[in-house]
């Protein structure tokens, strides 16, 4: 297992992580860091653990956001889906009624002229 070393409101935490994850976590950390020091500016030295645990609601809150945000676009395109076939199977049937009467009208007029040959054939003869 690999290490990542993260510094957060001015402390040093040793963080055990897989192996190649470390510049990710150390990224992370430094969004914390940063997330935890813009708390500090607003609130002023109202102690680190409150601090903390405010930054991670923050964190927490935009990351339910961005869940129930996922979650609609999830749906949204489920819906679509479900159109996109619905019109594909309404298209299937109007061609198949399409090609169904192109059908019945070569037949048509394959016996109409099967009916004209024969009525012109006594007239020829």
């Amino acid at each position: 297992m690999a290490v990542a070393v993260v510094t957060v409101a001015g402390r040093a935490y040793r963080v055990g992580c897989d192996q190649g994850d470390e510049p990710r976590i150390e990224a992370l950390g430094k969004l914390v860091d940063a997330r935890i020091e813009k708390l500090r500016e607003r609130f002023g030295e109202i102690g680190d653990q409150r601090l903390l645990v405010m930054g991670a609601l923050e964190f927490a809150d935009e990351a339910e956001d961005h869940r129930l945000r996922a979650e609609a676009l999830r749906q949204e395109v489920e819906a679509l889906r479900a159109e996109l076939a619905a019109r594909d199977a309404r298209d299937a049937a109007l061609e198949a009624r399409l090609a169904q009467t192109v059908t019945d009208a070569a037949d048509r007029l394959e016996q109409l002229a099967r009916d004209l040959a024969r009525r012109a054939a006594p007239a020829l003869g």
